[in-house]
């Protein structure tokens, strides 16, 4: 690539069945650390992996977690998406929901792009320096909008699963 052009691709991340996703930016090789302490003192049951694209020096991805699938997951979801500063967390036994205001909390924490199970793609740009998050592409279009019976469902399911009465 020569100097002054870009690309434009989109990278798609696997999510498992049974894995949430949140995925981030920060700025500073401390975030694994940080994250680790958020996560680690939120359940007793959360299983996680973290990783995060260190952006100078040796450009590693970084990485640490309490399951070593969760913490591989997240490797190579960083290592294939590729752009410094971001970082993504592979949940298992837990929700996002349960800890995206924290994971919002840690200092190093500059944004979250999403917190998903669903399919998920990075559209990136590559330029001669590096890569750049464009946006996320997670889930699937609308293909309509909700009924009396659609929201009757939805609200059924919230107080089946514990968050609404």
């Amino acid at each position: 690539m020569s100097n002054g052009e870009h690309r434009i691709k989109v990278v798609k991340v696997d999510v498992p069945a049974d894995v949430n996703v949140i995925f981030g930016h920060s700025h500073f090789i401390k975030t694994v650390e940080d994250l680790y302490e958020t996560l680690v003192t939120s359940s007793t049951s959360l299983k996680f992996g973290i990783a995060f694209s260190e952006a100078s020096q040796k450009c590693l991805v970084r990485s640490d977690g309490n399951d070593a699938e969760l913490i591989r997951m997240a490797e190579r979801a960083a290592f294939d998406v590729g752009c410094g500063h971001s970082f993504f967390v592979y949940l298992k036994d837990g929700f996002p929901i349960n800890v995206l205001n924290q994971v919002k909390q840690v200092s190093e924490v500059c944004r979250v792009y999403c917190a998903t199970a669903n399919p998920l793609e990075v559209v990136i740009i590559q330029t001669t320096q590096g890569r750049g998050v464009l946006g996320v592409v997670d889930g699937e279009s609308p293909r309509g909008v909700e009924t009396e019976d659609d929201k009757k469902e939805r609200k059924e399911f919230l107080e089946k699963i514990g968050y609404k009465r």
